[in-house]
This record gives C-alpha cells, sequence and structure tokens, in this order.
C-alpha cells in the first residue's frame, strides 16, 4: 500500500516538474549564431480549422519556403512547420528590422469581398511561431497593463472597436530570453520566447534591388524601403538605439496598418538573460499556462470524484453485502420441510434465474463480442497512453508524440481486441468465429477512418493544414490492414483455443418468464442514472481537456488524469453491478446488453456536454460543426464501447461470485 501511495504521489508531482528524454538533446548557441525562427499552423477557435502560414500574403525566406521533417502525429495533428524570412543571431540585438513589403490585397469596403487577410482577422486566426522548439507566447500592452500569454500563439490582427476595419500585425517585438550554460564556455540555451505584435502603418518608398541588401550580409541592417514616417524605434538618424514599445508605437502621428494593399513588415529582436530558468524546465510554464489553471482545480475534480466513489461505495454496502448475507443464508440452510423452502426461495428472488442468468444473449450476440472486444482494446489504449504520459515518455516537447502513441496503441492493443471479442463469442457458443474476428478488425477502425475521409475531404476543400496528405493516409492503411488486422486474427486464434467460461450453474433448455418490471427497472431509468453519476466523477477534467483539443491550450496534468480515468471506470463499475443485482432480483436474466448499455451510457453526457461547450468556441460554420461534431462523436462512440466493456465484465464477475456461492439442486 505504502509502495501504491509512492506511485500515485510521483505521478502527480510530474505535473510540476519536468524532464526531456534521450534523443531531445538541448542545443547550444555561440554569440552571433544563427538561430532558426520558424512558423507552424495559424489556429483559430472560430472556424477549428488550421491553415498554413503561407496561406496568406506574408513574406517568404530567401530562396523558398523549407518544411521541417515531420512525424506521424504532427501530420494528423495538423501541423506545418516551414521556415521562415525572420533572422535571430544569438545575443545580437536587432532594432525595426525589415522583412518585406508584401501586397495584402484590395482595400476593405461595403459590397466588395474582403482580401484573405481581413477574412483570416476577422475569423480570429493566430500565428505560432517557434524557436529552438519553443512555441511563441503572446504579449499584449496597452496604456496600462502588460499581459503575457502562454498558449494559442499571437494574433495575426484585431478588428477596430470604432470603425470596425481590419488591421494587421505588421511588427513584432521578438523577445527571447536564454541562459548561460555551465558545463560549457560561452554556450547559451534559449529558454523562453515571446512575441510582442504591434499595428504600424510605415509610410515607406521601396528600393531598387541594387540597393537591398543580401539577408546573408551582416554588414549592414536588411533594408527593402526607405521609412519615411519612422517611429522613434524605426529611425536611422537617431544615435540612441531604442526598442518598439506601446508608447513608441501608439505616439501621436502615426496609425494602425491596415490589412490592405503594400504592407512593410518589420521586427525587433531583443536578448534576455534569466540566469535562474534552466533549460530543463522552460516548459513548465507553457505547461502550466503561468499558473492560470492552479492545482486546486484539479484537486478538487478529484474531491469531487472521490466523494461519488464513496457514497457509491457505501451504497454497495449497505445494500449488496448486508442483502447478498442474507440472500446467501436463506438458500444455502437446510430447510425443514418443502414449503419453507418455497418460502425462502419466493421472497428472494434471483436465485429463481439460475437456469437462465448464464443464457446467451438471443440479441446479436456477435455484435456484443465485438463491441466487447473494441472496447477492452480502446481501454488499454487509453490507460497505457496515460500511464506513459504521466511518466514523461511524451513529451509536449515532441510534437505530435502522444497522437503517434495513440495510434500506435491502438494498433498493437488489436491483439487484445480479438482475444477478447473470441473468447466472450464463444461463451455466447457462437460458430460464425471468422464473421466475429473481421468484424472486430473493421467495425470501429473502418468507422473511424470513413468518418475521417469525410472530414479530410472537408478540411482539403476548406484549404485546411488539417488536411492529411495523400501519403499519411497510406500510412494510416498499411497500418490498419498491415499490422492491427493480423494481430486482431492473432488474439482470436489464441482466444478461441482457450477453454469456455466456467459458468456455475447451468442453462436451461426453455426459458423462464420473465415477469413485468417497474418503471425504475426500465432501460431509459438506468441509462439515465447509470451514466450521469460517472460523469459527475470526470467532467472537470473533461473541460481542460476539450480546452486542450480545441482551444489550443496545454493539458499535461496526466498524474490527475489517471485518478480521474480509474475514478471513472471505478464508479461506472459500481453503479453497474448495482443495477445488475436489482435486475436479477426482478428475475429479469437479460443483463448482458443491459450491463454494456448501462455502464457505457455516460458516453451519452459527454456527447452532450459536448453540445455545450461547442458554444463556447463561438463557431457557426458548415465545415466546423462537421469537424466539430465528427470527432466527438467518435470520441463517444469510443467511451461508450470501453465504459460499456468494462461494465459488462463487471457484471459476469459479480453474478459468477453469487451464483457460485449458492447450492442450487
Amino acid at each position: 500500500m505504502r509502495q501504491f501511495a509512492f506511485l500515485i504521489v510521483s505521478l502527480l508531482g510530474m505535473e510540476t516538474s519536468s524532464f526531456y528524454l534521450p534523443g531531445v538533446n538541448p542545443q547550444s548557441f555561440s554569440q552571433g549564431d544563427v538561430v532558426k525562427l520558424k512558423v507552424n499552423k495559424m489556429t483559430s477557435q472560430h472556424t477549428l480549422l488550421p491553415v498554413d502560414y503561407y496561406r496568406l500574403p506574408f513574406c517568404q525566406p530567401e530562396g523558398g519556403i523549407k518544411m521541417d521533417n515531420e512525424n506521424l502525429g504532427e501530420f494528423l495533428a495538423g501541423d506545418r512547420i516551414e521556415s521562415s524570412p525572420y533572422r535571430l543571431k544569438m545575443k545580437v540585438e536587432m532594432f525595426c528590422e525589415q522583412v518585406c513589403v508584401a501586397n495584402l490585397g484590395r482595400e476593405e469596403a461595403n459590397g466588395v469581398s474582403p482580401n484573405k487577410v481581413v477574412r483570416a482577422i476577422r475569423k480570429g486566426y493566430h500565428n505560432n511561431w517557434i524557436v529552438d522548439n519553443l512555441p511563441a507566447a503572446s504579449k499584449v500592452e496597452d496604456d496600462k497593463t502588460v499581459t503575457t500569454r502562454y498558449w494559442q500563439g499571437f494574433p495575426v490582427g484585431f478588428v477596430g472597436a470604432d470603425d470596425n476595419k481590419a488591421y494587421i500585425n505588421n511588427h513584432v517585438n521578438i523577445e527571447i530570453m536564454y541562459h548561460q550554460v555551465e558545463t560549457e564556455t560561452d554556450k547559451y540555451r534559449v529558454v523562453r520566447f515571446t512575441v510582442e505584435p504591434f499595428s504600424i502603418k510605415h509610410a515607406f518608398e521601396e528600393v531598387d534591388d541594387d540597393d537591398k541588401a543580401s539577408p546573408d550580409d551582416s554588414s549592414k541592417p536588411f533594408k527593402v524601403a526607405d521609412i519615411t514616417n519612422p517611429i522613434y524605434s524605426c529611425d536611422p538618424k537617431r544615435q540612441k538605439k531604442n526598442h518598439t514599445t506601446w508608447d513608441i508605437a501608439t505616439a501621436p502621428g502615426h496609425t494602425l496598418q491596415p490589412a490592405s494593399g503594400k504592407v512593410l513588415f518589420t521586427y525587433d529582436v531583443i536578448w534576455i538573460e534569466n540566469k535562474e530558468l534552466h533549460w530543463a524546465s522552460r516548459w513548465d510554464i507553457y505547461l502550466s499556462m503561468d499558473s492560470a489553471i492552479p492545482a486546486k482545480v484539479h484537486w478538487l475534480s478529484i474531491l469531487n470524484s472521490l466523494m461519488i466513489v464513496a457514497v457509491l461505495s457505501g451504497m454497495i454496502a449497505c445494500i449488496l453485502l448486508r442483502n447478498l448475507r442474507r440472500d446467501l443464508a436463506r438458500y444455502n440452510r437446510l430447510s425443514q420441510d418443502e414449503e419453507s423452502r418455497s418460502e425462502d426461495l419466493e421472497e428472494f428472488g434471483w436465485k429463481l434465474v439460475h437456469a437462465d442468468v448464464f443464457r446467451p444473449p438471443s440479441t446479436h450476440p456477435m455484435l456484443l463480442a465485438v463491441f466487447c472486444g473494441t472496447g477492452v482494446q480502446l481501454l488499454c489504449m487509453a490507460f497505457f497512453s496515460i500511464i506513459f504520459s504521466s511518466i514523461g515518455f511524451l513529451s509536449p516537447a515532441n510534437r505530435g508524440a502522444l497522437v503517434m502513441a495513440q495510434l500506435l496503441l491502438f494498433v498493437l492493443m488489436g491483439s487484445v481486441a480479438g482475444y477478447t471479442t473470441a473468447r466472450i463469442y464463444k461463451a455466447f457458443k457462437g460458430k460464425s468465429w471468422q464473421h466475429a474476428t473481421a468484424l472486430t478488425a473493421f467495425f470501429y477502425p473502418g468507422l473511424f477512418f470513413f468518418v475521417f475521409i469525410i472530414l479530410n475531404i472537408v478540411a482539403r476543400i476548406q484549404e485546411s493544414s488539417d488536411a492529411v496528405p495523400f501519403g499519411t493516409l497510406v500510412v494510416l492503411l498499411v497500418l490498419w490492414f498491415g499490422i492491427s488486422t493480423p494481430l486482431v486474427f492473432f488474439g482470436a486464434y489464441f482466444g478461441y483455443r482457450q477453454e469456455t467460461f466456467d459458468f456455475p450453474t447451468k442453462v436451461s433448455s426453455i426459458p423462464r418468464q420473465i415477469p413485468d418490471q417497474p418503471w425504475y427497472m426500465g432501460l431509459p431509468f438506468t441509462l439515465f442514472v447509470g451514466g450521469i453519476l460517472p460523469f459527475g466523477a470526470c467532467f472537470v477534467e473533461l473541460y481542460f481537456i476539450l480546452a486542450s483539443v480545441w482551444m489550443d491550450q496545454y493539458y499535461y496534468v496526466f498524474g490527475f488524469l489517471l485518478l480521474v480515468f480509474l475514478i471513472l471506470i471505478l464508479t461506472a463499475t459500481e453503479i453497474n453491478v448495482l443495477f445488475n443485482y436489482f435486475q436479477l432480483c426482478g428475475e429479469n436474466y437479460h443483463w448482458w446488453w443491459r450491463s454494456f448499455a448501462t455502464a457505457g451510457s455516460t458516453a451519452f453526457y459527454v456527447f452532450l456536454y459536448s453540445i455545450i461547450y461547442f458554444q463556447s468556441l463561438q463557431a457557426n460554420t458548415l465545415p466546423t460543426y462537421m469537424l466539430y461534431f465528427g470527432y466527438m462523436s467518435l470520441v463517444s462512440l469510443g467511451i461508450f464501447l470501453m465504459l460499456g466493456a468494462c461494465g459488462l465484465f463487471s457484471s459476469l464477475l459479480f453474478n459468477r461470485l453469487i451464483f457460485s456461492s449458492i447450492k442450487v439442486d
């Protein structure tokens, strides 16, 4: 017990400390070394459709755009990491450095279709830049406050409150904190990356190509235009150099830059030494989102879940254990005559169904076996994903690692799915084992892939980076047909070779008639109560998970998630066992499908909650509806199968336990 407590404490402690795995080595720079700034997809909470950075007419690097080598998880997550024209050198300050002059398109006017940049600004798109594998934090400054946000990147632009026109952030302050390497001389490492955007209308005259400086020429600043109305930080005549601030950008005589026409893009680079912040802990502030969500919220969520478990456990202790002890004492005692024996059986009815309780389901037994196999497959995938994340193997520094790990775990758990389906289907005395195994291999993966293809076509039409390339689709098909499907048949082969379940009672040849059931034992009521209690144990963490998926926030408190996951399964199985006992007491032995549906009904509440959560995204386009509810439907179905399998096996274990404890003539 002490070792278990130590393990839990260790897992929970990992939400505030981080480490990096072998292969994610720190990069050290000397003064003057080039520090690459890369751009990733642009994201929006309004459309949920990320787009490639260079889909908009932004400045492009000399020599063309170069794309990073990305793993499968990054492609599936819609990441598109590419080179940029921004030139950074370690510990080299830059003041109003010019990037390029870009033509953003037609001017905004009534009755005229807006250009791409205006549409992106009005849809709330954000830039996501990367320096040394660190995402850009966003600093927002006004005349009173300075706010830094460590998620969602920084906005492409904004809509003016007075004139309702779109303005672009064409100047950025790139603020980079560094830490000197203690084990190397004159070596430095990047530990934080912040971008502060400004909208500054530069009046300029473009210079001839002969007068432009080469990006590789460090002898003089890169120049594409002469600014005729320079702000203080951009004035080359001033001897003292100052970085751009809110006061300088909003000084009298300077206006905002509309998102149209020719625009000059500029930037400052600010280097700040931070002796307290070390490279190994540089991700901490991103993962905690600068303590935007205190750990107390997660502890309250755990406390709420534990209270629900305590109440359920108390109900089971008071109802089940007391009643079962009395039932077993009555059933197993030696009655003096047949009349008293008959009275006992009439008073306590669950023994009356001993000859029918293990009767295979009459409705779709093969489908139930397939659902159980797929549910166990998803359960193992979720459990091991959370475990690996809790101990730090799936670091956010390795983009796409979590998605790729879940995909590979699902594929490898195909053997578990095949084995489970085979054992259950053999217990049902099924004969079409080939069909059952094939259905296990193709049902849920096929449904998921079908919806994924449809949503991928929608993303392709919308020119979103969520659209997966053809090569990635081929890789997914190879994983499915080349690895997962053979593993399903492999597991099923061993499952069918095992002996069938040893049930404590025999099944009669004639089914027993089921009496009329009270309303509170009907399917609607059991599904309502059976789902709402487990949902109440996990809905707080569900909010944070949805925020990380749909609002580009970080979620890394997997220690808390592991506890909530275990509590969710425990709650679902406890309430399911309770209803299973009441059902048997009512002489209703059709518990196979009922136990699966009762435990899995939590998925219905998850889907209802996703509908409520969707309203906070302010999304109102058809592609957004299709994307959001398409994936949430698949997730809800997966939760239904996973918890349903837990419910069925808990009821099976409970029924075998109680019926093996009584004497049956």
